[in-house]
């Protein structure tokens, strides 16, 4: 909503009487606002647009909290969290209108401060804050926290998962090799390469981790090979330094986002051996030569 600022132009000519009284009249308006808020029952009011000095100290004598600027998706998440409506008049105010909530506080948490909202009925998300001695770990917190909150939203949307840690990519690894030895020609190849590369995913976790890749590899490797149905959700287990049933363990990755994973990857490949040839031009590499002294 776009704010429209009046103006009345008042001549030399007039009398001071009529100033006083449009100056009265502003006040009127004024105090008529904030008593039509205040009889509302509102305990915190917050508003996009600025909130002058007299009335913020008007709600602070009467126990009000009022917080102005405040941005557009505050605002939505607020509604969202504990109802009521976003209003632009403070005519007819209805109860429906009101939000809730259990304790409302301003809390400094480092050199900021934060206003909290707490038991709202409609809440069901949260916030979380993050702070750390760098910029640097800060986003990298984040980045690493949006994949996982990804991961988990992904795996709500679809219900079908596999064991993470490496175990599902030495499972396709083994049935690949064993499917490989079926198959005559340069296709073999083709498939063993495949196998091959998709240990790299659990040798890079090891890495990762600080771990003997070789050692984890080997033991993986021993335990897909065996034909127990147990043995096909081995994983890398970072806590004990081993191996170890990662579905049990409740290490899941949702199915689509391997398949989205392999398919990809996939891709990737064949527009890299697509490319036969690279042509290189000589002359982007040419440097004109130094103008002339003097010129």
């Amino acid at each position: 909503k776009q704010w429209y600022q009046r103006r009345v132009a008042i001549t030399a000519g007039d009398n001071v009487e009529d100033y006083q009284r449009i100056v009265e009249a502003e006040w009127t308006i004024l105090y008529d606002k904030l008593d039509k808020m205040v009889a509302s029952g509102a305990k915190i009011i917050l508003s996009k647009l600025p909130i002058g000095d007299v009335a913020t100290q008007y709600f602070a004598d009467r126990d009000i909290f009022c917080a102005g600027r405040v941005t557009f998706e505050d605002l939505n998440r607020t509604v969202k969290a504990c109802g009521g409506t976003i209003l632009t008049t403070v005519n007819d105010i209805r109860p429906v209108d009101m939000g809730l909530c259990e304790l409302f506080e301003e809390v400094q948490i480092g050199n900021e401060r934060f206003n909290l909202f707490k038991g709202c009925p409609k809440a069901k998300t949260c916030t979380l804050i993050l702070r750390g001695g760098a910029e640097q770990f800060i986003d990298e917190t984040e980045r690493s926290l949006h994949d996982a909150i990804m991961i988990v939203r992904r795996a709500l949307k679809n219900d079908s998962i596999v064991a993470g840690g490496g175990a599902i990519e030495m499972e396709l690894s083994k049935e690949l090799r064993n499917y490989a030895k079926t198959i005559h020609g340069k296709e073999q190849l083709l498939i063993t390469a495949y196998a091959k590369a998709l240990e790299i995913i659990p040798r890079q976790l090891c890495e990762n981790a600080g771990f003997d890749s070789v050692t984890i590899l080997n033991k993986l490797r021993q335990k897909h090979a065996q034909d127990c149905s147990g043995g096909k959700w081995m994983g890398m287990d970072i806590s004990s330094e081993d191996i170890a049933d990662n579905f049990i363990a409740c290490v899941w990755e949702p199915s689509i986002v391997k398949r989205n994973a392999l398919t990809a990857a996939c891709e990737a490949c064949c527009v890299i051996l697509s490319i036969d040839e690279t042509v290189k031009n000589p002359n982007s590499n040419y440097q004109a030569p130094n103008a002339m002294p003097g010129m």
